[in-house]
């Protein structure tokens, strides 16, 4: 079993990767997605890409609390599915030296790592490298490739200077600055068949300061009241956010919204299993979240929570 880790911060595009990779190559896959928080948005988005095989890990990180229950899946899906690659999606803060440290201690001749690869959005760049530039120094260090997202309308200027930027922080790994849409087969094929074969610096492990809070049963009625609500998100209202995803019934249909950083995205989906969202950042309005987005169960618990008061007695 083939395993490749595809890294990269919150939001900077690892699952949309991981379903072309599976269209592009054709490949045996089963795939390990570990969300940050306790509702897998994305598990349920892979799983529409055919014989994609899924397994979630959440409420926890991969490099850190979560290592035992990580090395122990590897094995698990190893010793049972035995796909010949395995794609590892980690939490958008997980330490990429870390991840690979955990799955060598684990390395045997059924077992070997692929080139590690990180997908860097490149609008987020500046504030990444300002905000949590230990995790994002991480991820781009100790990849093999880096594949810059959301920059297609850039200017070239602005690419090449990007480009300088990583090569500075990793000169020996590769670097697309172009979509990775317009690589050919031979590319694709290539991210399958080049192993890790370099030592990786390791690196202390860093806890984030960051919260986050995951909703079932969301819905809203009207296509402009998600809109509201996402403007809402990234003005600041309902905290300090810096990256939400879910999909949700929005009157007749359904809706997947993304937000990063300061912008945010809609498009229609398919009717899914279950309505999710989740909010990762700090200082989360946990209460307001929940009254926009389950309003009827909101108000539910809250009359169930106010209960009649009776008179007290002299003798109470």
């Amino acid at each position: 079993m083939k395993i490749l880790v595809v890294s990269g911060f919150l939001g900077a595009g690892k699952t949309t990767f991981i379903r072309t990779l599976a269209e592009r190559t054709k490949k045996d896959f089963a795939v390990m997605e570990n969300e940050y928080g306790a509702v897998n948005v994305d598990g349920d988005l892979l799983e529409q890409t055919k014989d994609l095989n899924i397994w979630e890990l959440t409420e926890g990180c991969i490099c850190c609390s979560m290592q035992n229950d990580f090395a122990t899946s590897i094995l698990t899906i190893a010793n049972t599915v035995d796909p010949e690659y395995l794609i590892v999606e980690p939490t958008g803060v997980g330490m990429l030296s870390k991840i690979i440290e955990n799955i060598q201690k684990i390395e045997y001749e059924r077992i070997t790592l692929l080139e590690p690869l990180t997908i860097l959005d490149g609008t987020m760049y500046d504030r990444c490298m300002s905000e949590f530039s230990e995790i994002c120094e991480d991820q781009i260090q100790s990849a093999g490739r880096i594949l810059v997202s959301k920059m297609e309308s850039a200017a070239e200027n602005e690419r090449c200077s990007l480009k300088q930027k990583l090569t500075a922080l990793n000169p020996e790994a590769e670097i697309c600055v172009s979509h990775y849409t317009e690589q050919g087969d031979d590319w694709w094929d290539s991210l399958l068949t080049s192993y890790l074969d370099k030592e990786i610096p390791m690196k202390e492990e860093r806890e984030l300061d960051l919260e986050n809070i995951g909703l079932t049963e969301v819905s809203l009625q009207s296509e402009q009241e998600l809109i509201l609500f996402l403007q809402g998100v990234v003005a600041g209202v309902f905290g300090d956010i810096c990256r939400a995803k879910g999909y949700l019934p929005v009157g007749k249909g359904w809706l997947r919204f993304d937000v990063t950083d300061r912008t945010y995205s809609v498009t229609g989906i398919d009717t899914m299993p279950e309505a999710k969202a989740i909010f990762i950042g700090r200082q989360l309005k946990r209460n307001w979240l929940r009254e926009v987005l389950q309003k009827e169960l909101y108000v539910e618990v809250s009359k169930r929570a106010i209960r009649p008061m009776r008179k007290r007695s002299a003798v109470d």
